[in-house]
């Protein structure tokens, strides 16, 4: 039987910060903080003895910092984790490398009541601890080699060659695009537009963090800026992304399609709207079914619609969804993805 409660824990070397993010979660009856750490040695013990259903992470603590202690919990007792985080810019890469070690999302810490959107913030935040508790999380070994998967054929002839990649991705899409960016080589021949769910304050961290980690150059888009071959464009914070009729980046403030902004769907409509059948379009692991009706109309257009599959997806609801309702022409493992990127952009013959 379901416990009633969900049982968390909480990590955070800030006393002042650690009392504040408790009372937000026993605003809550239905969470239990089972225990308080302050610093990531805690954190890892508490884990171990309490096997809790969650753990906030702080990112800046003693003895051993969050990144560390995500990465040990994610190794020794598999658990989700929630990184809580400042918007400076060493908590924020450090966040991102959290994320990547199997962290499910990251938020912004909350600096108090007395701020005027803190109901809001507070209620986000208890939202989010809720959804990725659900979450089955996997074992993080320090090393693993992946088995090899079985090449799929090459692109049909008839299939017209892509003119823009486009991706969208939610719960655990960090570390994905970090796996697909980070085997792409600095010629890749195509722009990419990137929808990436995450927290409001994140997004510039997140593209700079990719950059420093990726052969492609990786930015926050600008409204207007030209495409470029080999360039990555991240959707900015609480806006769309998409491309203007004369081939440029859109950036726009419209109204959020299906309760997001960025969101998939307008990305993915945008680009067939402009490119048609040379829209390629991937949707990657992460929660809900925002792209979906986007990807329908890149299919529609003659483009060409890629799946993660969900053995590689933290969360099979994006992707899982588009191959429900039949509009993905492929379902991929993570690991496939780089060379099919390749394979779509005319690279064949070559190695990244």
């Amino acid at each position: 039987m379901k416990p009633d409660k969900l049982r968390v824990l909480v990590a955070e070397d800030s006393p002042t910060a650690r009392r504040l993010l408790v009372e937000i979660l026993r605003a809550d009856p239905s969470f239990e903080v089972v225990g308080e750490a302050k610093d990531g040695v805690e954190a890892l013990e508490l884990t171990r003895r309490l096997r809790p259903d969650l753990v906030t992470m702080d990112i800046q603590m003693p003895n051993m910092d969050g990144l560390e202690a995500t990465r040990r919990i994610m190794t020794e007792v598999p658990t989700p984790v929630v990184v809580v985080s400042t918007l400076v810019e060493r908590d924020i890469q450090t966040s991102m490398a959290a994320l990547r070690s199997g962290a499910l999302a990251v938020l912004q810490k909350l600096v108090g009541p007395h701020a005027p959107d803190f109901e809001d913030e507070a209620r986000r935040l208890r939202d989010t601890v809720k959804a990725m508790a659900e979450v089955k999380v996997i074992r993080h070994w320090p090393t693993r080699d992946e088995a090899p998967v079985a090449k799929p054929p090459l692109v049909p002839a008839r299939r017209n060659k892509p003119l823009l990649l486009t991706i969208a991705a939610s719960t655990g899409g960090p570390a994905a695009l970090h796996r697909i960016l980070s085997e792409l080589p600095a010629h890749f021949p195509l722009p990419i537009l990137v929808v990436q769910h995450i927290a409001l304050g994140f997004a510039k961290g997140l593209a700079t963090w990719l950059d420093s980690v990726c052969p492609l150059e990786v930015k926050v888009a600008e409204d207007g800026e030209a495409l470029r071959p080999g360039v990555v464009y991240i959707a900015p914070d609480d806006r769309h992304l998409g491309v203007r009729a004369d081939r440029r980046v859109e950036v726009s403030n419209a109204s959020p399609v299906g309760g997001f902004r960025p969101s998939g769907t307008w990305l993915f409509r945008s680009a067939t709207r402009v490119f048609g059948a040379c829209t390629a379009a991937a949707v990657l692991t992460g929660m809900g079914q925002d792209g979906l009706e986007g990807l329908r109309e890149v299919r529609e257009a003659g483009g060409w619609v890629m799946a993660q599959d969900e053995a590689t997806s933290i969360v099979y609801g994006m992707p899982g969804v588009a191959v429900a309702a039949g509009v993905a022409d492929e379902v991929l493992p993570l690991s496939d993805f780089s060379r099919r990127f390749r394979e779509l952009a005319g690279m064949e013959s070559e190695r990244a």
